[in-house]
């Protein structure tokens, strides 16, 4: 699991293969990771996943799309899950976890190892470093 951790240019954001959505872009992830807008660009609701807050593929992912560490993270989503403005996205134990939920769930949303996408997945963003 170090491998995913330390390396951010292998994370990849997957949606349904039958999602209609071809592409997001990195203002559209934070929106959506950061519990601002909970769509996907044409309207329609999305289910965004995350992983448990000890995940190695966690920290890397929100360094690569906020450029915060966790532990920034964290706080601020203490602080809005007091304020009663947003929820986190659901949180999942691990990769297959997430990507079971994928498959199974038109309207999700998760980033994923790139080496971990499957035929079922569509990969609609892909951190570059």
């Amino acid at each position: 699991m170090k491998l995913e951790a330390s390396e951010p240019q292998d994370i990849v954001i997957v949606v349904n293969k039958n999602n209609p959505i071809e592409q997001v872009t990195h203002r559209q992830l934070i929106d959506m990771y950061m519990g601002k807008y909970l769509a996907f660009p044409n309207g329609h609701m999305a289910i965004t996943l995350d992983y448990r807050k000890e995940h190695p593929l966690r920290s890397a992912f929100f360094k690569a799309l906020t450029g915060r560490n966790i532990s920034q993270i964290n706080a601020y989503w203490s602080r809005v899950k007091f304020s009663g403005k947003a929820s986190p996205p659901q949180a999942y134990p691990s990769t297959e976890a997430i990507i079971d939920k994928v498959i199974t769930t038109p309207s999700a949303i998760a980033y994923l190892p790139a080496s971990a996408v499957t035929d079922e997945l569509k990969v609609v963003y892909r951190f570059v470093q």
